[in-house]
């Protein structure tokens, strides 16, 4: 009877923790019944206005969900944006306004892989542009911190490569904050 009685508390427990943490599971974006997962992207404040940035900007990206905290919390009211749920390029994510404490770094970023000048230029320009900064070989950072590596297929084809081939579009490379997709054509031909 014991043994029963402790497997049934357990067993009312877990009801309870799977209850109260609905929310979190598809907000947080674990659910652990099928393994999915997302990044978690902390904001100051501005999960929303990222996402529908990132939404407008990559293919295969939207805003899916946005939650509202249900009462105030250290950096916002009740009925302000809390979480966003969106998708940037395939990528699912969580945004969270967490408050100014935490920075992102580019220790994680996104790699968007792009086919041609024209991409590649449609999306550095759309992140510079819009509040953002250059950096070298093909990395720069969104208005939010977060660091974005616009990398053009040729370029990661010529690393595949290996050998010479490699080594001059890589030493073409070092020389490029946005990474000129005809230079790194050259390179590679020798």
């Amino acid at each position: 009877m014991a043994i029963a009685g402790d497997r049934q508390r357990r067993l009312k427990a877990k009801e309870a923790a799977d209850r109260s943490a609905a929310f979190f599971v598809s907000a947080a974006g674990k659910d652990k019944r099928n393994g999915k997962e997302h990044d978690l992207r902390l904001y100051d404040k501005d999960a929303e206005t990222a996402a529908r940035f990132h939404a407008r900007t990559f293919p295969d990206s939207a805003v899916s969900a946005i939650h509202r905290a249900p009462t105030d919390f250290p950096f916002g009211k009740a009925g302000d944006v809390l979480m966003v749920e969106f998708t940037v390029a395939g990528v699912p994510c969580l945004g969270l306004n967490g408050g100014p404490a935490l920075k992102h770094s580019e220790a994680f970023s996104f790699q968007i892989a792009t086919d041609d000048q024209e991409e590649t230029d449609r999306c550095w320009n759309a992140i510079v542009g819009n509040g953002g900064q250059e950096s070298a070989c093909g990395w720069c950072k969104d208005r939010w911190g977060i660091s974005w590596q616009i990398t053009p297929r040729v370029l990661t084809e010529a690393m595949a490569a290996g050998g010479d081939e490699a080594k001059r579009a890589f030493t073409v490379m070092m020389g490029m904050k946005k990474i000129d997709v005809a230079a790194i054509k050259a390179a590679r031909r020798g």
